[in-house]
């Protein structure tokens, strides 16, 4: 959130214009993400919290805010506006994140300067990461191309399913072995039997494997056969999950959740980060809508708008984005325009004896054209797709 989004221009002007002028400040810079940015010492000199005052008051309720900054042994600035005192605190972020700061008499708003998700911002990492799966990179001009089923099923298909996608220039093989159902009674997966072939069919072709992984628990056992573990959309607030995956070793892929907005997407990102594991890529697989005519809404928006805000890598997954395997092929076009590292494609040689989601993909036949058109595409976007590792 910019300062004056919530602040008022006159004030946030004010504001701003103060810390240019102050001896106190050196060069002001806004960072890439919006908020406010400095090559040094940021916490120490920068406002970290902008307190906006209410319009009524009165001199003792500022004078109490001031005074309960000072005790938690913080910086405070009183700027009056126009029609809005404003407080900005210096000092540490953690400390203020304990403090009810709007409990205290007199405080109408508090307006965060610096984003709350410190390791997955652009700010604190300009350069793009670029994570490595298996030899696969993603981010960083690199794209990825996942494709496969969308649940594990007999070793006889999923070989059919990855020798095709493999020669189309898939370079990452996906099938799920836990499947998170809506449904208690609809197909759960093949568990650690769905892992062994899918990692049995990964080796044969020299693809890396991805698959998600749908409980704590359950970490251990997947990192064992994925090269890439997936969180998906219903879990992507999975806290104990998302502690767990970030202890991992495996890079994760992390979907967007069906009515998350992107500020939750990060925070979750930086859940895993949080934990040691850096190798994180996003994914915007589509947000509910009101509109029943595609399964999900494409928020392809959201991926340059990630970009301004984050150094993840993000892809998108326009098959259960829209549902429609007739729009997939535009949607995925679409995402590589708007940025996006990678593409997320469901793919099966029967869909209407699929296990789960067949309605949404696509014929080998079908991915093999699409795949061409992303290269194109890919290519005139300066972006670079990772050969096999095998054929490396």
């Amino acid at each position: 959130m910019l300062v004056g989004d919530a602040v008022g221009l006159d004030d946030s002007l004010q504001w701003l214009l103060h810390c240019r002028a102050s001896p106190d400040y050196p060069e002001l810079k806004i960072g890439p993400s919006g908020f406010l940015a400095s090559a040094s010492r940021i916490d120490d000199l920068y406002p970290t919290v902008i307190l906006i005052l209410e319009s009524r008051a009165t001199d003792d309720q500022i004078a109490h805010v001031l005074e309960r900054v000072e005790a938690m042994g913080l910086q405070h600035h009183l700027s009056r506006g126009t029609h809005r005192t404003i407080v900005g605190i210096i000092g540490d972020e953690d400390k203020l994140r304990e403090e009810p700061l709007n409990a205290i008499p007199g405080v109408s708003q508090v307006v965060p300067v610096l984003p709350p998700y410190k390791l997955a911002s652009i700010d604190a990492h300009p350069a793009p990461s670029i994570v490595d799966v298996s030899g696969v990179k993603i981010g960083g001009g690199h794209l990825g191309m996942i494709a496969g089923p969308c649940s594990v099923e007999e070793p006889e298909r999923m070989v059919r399913i990855a020798e095709k996608v493999a020669q189309s220039g898939a370079n990452l093989f996906r099938g799920g072995a836990f499947k998170p159902r809506t449904s208690p009674y609809a197909f759960q997966g093949l568990g650690e039997e769905g892992l062994r072939i899918l990692k049995d069919v990964g080796d044969k072709f020299g693809m890396p494997v991805v698959t998600e992984v749908t409980d704590p628990r359950l970490v251990e056992l997947v990192a064992q056969y994925a090269d890439m573990l997936q969180v998906g959309a219903r879990n992507m607030q999975n806290f104990a999950l998302l502690t767990e995956v970030g202890k991992s070793n495996r890079p994760v892929l992390l979907k967007r959740g069906m009515s998350a907005t992107i500020n939750d997407l990060l925070m979750c990102a930086e859940y895993i980060l949080s934990q040691g594991n850096p190798n994180v890529v996003l994914c915007e697989r589509g947000i509910k809508s009101f509109d029943p005519a595609t399964r999900n809404l494409f928020d392809v928006a959201a991926v340059p708008q990630v970009r301004t805000l984050s150094h993840l890598p993000i892809i998108v997954d326009p098959s259960h984005a829209t549902g429609r395997p007739e729009l997939i092929p535009a949607c995925a076009m679409a995402g590589i325009a708007a940025g996006a590292d990678g593409v997320h494609i469901e793919v099966h040689d029967c869909p209407e004896v699929a296990k789960s989601d067949g309605p949404q993909a696509l014929l080998p036949e079908q991915y093999d054209e699409l795949a061409k058109q992303m290269k194109g595409l890919a290519e005139l976007m300066g972006k670079t797709i990772s050969p096999l590792p095998s054929a490396a």
